[in-house]
């Protein structure tokens, strides 16, 4: 049997991805969402009324309160402009729309660290998108990376959500749910941004192609654990032809010359390296597009475990070590710091789902991993450029040599009690 060619140096503790694939419901809107949060485009049945300080969150008949958040260049940089910043408990619609922000190009509403509701793809001129949540009283976060203020303070009045109740076991079962949701969302948008890269591609815009490509990258980093191995439709699993996660993410290093360029680094290297855009240009991004599609179309289907959540969570850190630091990920456009926040969101997304359960299980164990997250964010926070591509300082040779190993060591502290998550949540009881 032909052993296929190992993506990663130091192949990561995969396991997100679980073996038996159910069909299930896509929330299409749905970001990380709980009983705190059921996430749709339609306005909710349910009623909510906004008190006196919200009253710019107005009911507009449908029961949910109503916030428009419009996005514009400013002065002194892009802005996110929200009409209220308070709202009543119950479902509230967050309604989007960027005018002329060209460095914004997505939008969240933030719980702690638990993404609430997003929307992502988010370029100048577009149409209002909108998604609905279903609050409790408490203190939220309008978040829009790149902005020249990137988070306020968003408050909404009245009951609290009930705090999860039950045991480990159910608790983690609420958290793999919360988790797919998630899943969803950026497989939805990484359909988005590869679309949007063809276009700029086709175009023949260098500088919206470079673009686009930063701002479609996150997406598969995100969730590269869930999808690692998904295979082509009666492909050979020894043969990287139809392996779709190789397909899409295949690098120069680990490059099989029976399959050939194809999938994003094709493209970086062409547009990034060579700085043109040629015939066989236009075909990476039309296959990467129909390989992205193809891997949507499992990963829609994506069923998990708790476990799978915590090796996946590992799995991430790993790939950062292993190829964001190195700076081998992306070696024609040095986004690398780019794909090492999509990395770390994943991987904490997947963590704080399941923080209510581990929070029993071990809560000192919990409360350091939440710690060395936060240490890693604000590390990743001094990178942030909001006129550099992706959001994030290039990785050039001069940053590697001088910060690889603090980026390295900051990740490993968080990695070391990450890695005992696995064994506790399939064990709990």
């Amino acid at each position: 049997m032909t052993q296929r060619p190992s993506r990663h140096p130091h192949p990561a503790a995969r396991g997100l991805a679980t073996a038996s694939v159910a069909a299930m419901a896509l929330l299409a809107l749905a970001a990380c969402g709980s009983s705190e949060s059921t996430d749709s485009s339609d306005s909710s049945d349910s009623t909510g009324s906004a008190s006196a300080s919200a009253a710019n969150a107005s009911s507009a008949g449908s029961g949910a309160a109503q916030v428009n958040v419009t996005m514009v260049s400013g002065s002194d940089g892009d802005e996110c402009q929200a009409d209220t910043t308070s709202a009543a408990a119950g479902p509230v619609t967050f309604h989007v729309t960027n005018q002329s922000a060209t460095g914004i190009t997505e939008f969240e509403l933030l719980s702690g660290q638990r993404i609430v509701g997003e929307k992502e793809n988010l370029a100048p001129g577009l149409p209002e998108v909108s998604f609905t949540v279903t609050l409790g009283g408490g203190d939220y976060e309008l978040y829009c990376p790149n902005a020249a203020t990137e988070k306020q303070a968003f408050t909404v009045t009245g009951e609290a959500s009930a705090n999860p109740t039950g045991g480990p076991t159910a608790l983690l079962a609420q958290g793999v749910k919360d988790y797919t949701d998630y899943v969803n969302v950026q497989i939805e948008s990484m359909v988005t941004g590869v679309e949007n890269l063809q276009k700029a591609i086709d175009s023949g815009n260098l500088s919206d192609a470079q673009t686009a490509y930063a701002e479609a990258r996150p997406f598969y980093e995100k969730i590269e654990s869930d999808v690692d191995g998904f295979l082509l439709p009666g492909a050979d699993p020894t043969q990287n032809k139809g392996n779709l996660d190789y397909l899409i993410d295949m690098r120069a290093s680990n490059l099989d010359p029976k399959v050939g360029w194809t999938g994003f680094h094709a493209v970086e290297r062409d547009i990034f390296g060579r700085e043109k855009i040629t015939a066989t240009t236009k075909k990476y991004a039309a296959n990467l597009t129909k390989n992205v599609k193809e891997l949507a179309k499992i990963g829609k289907k994506l069923t998990f475990k708790p476990e799978d959540l915590a090796n996946g969570a590992a799995g991430l850190l790993e790939e950062v070590q292993a190829n964001k630091i190195t700076g081998e990920e992306e070696a024609y456009s040095h986004i690398d710091l780019v794909d090492f926040a999509g990395n770390v969101e994943g991987a904490e997304q997947a963590f704080v789902a399941l923080q209510p359960g581990l929070a029993k299980i071990d809560a000192d164990l919990t409360k350091t991993i939440a710690k060395r997250f936060a240490a890693v964010d604000k590390l990743l926070e001094s990178y942030k450029d909001s006129q550099a591509l992706g959001g994030y300082q290039r990785y050039t040779a001069a940053v590697k040599k001088a910060d690889a190993n603090t980026l390295s060591q900051t990740v490993q502290a968080l990695q070391e009690p990450l890695s005992r998550l696995a064994e506790k949540v399939a064990t709990a009881g």
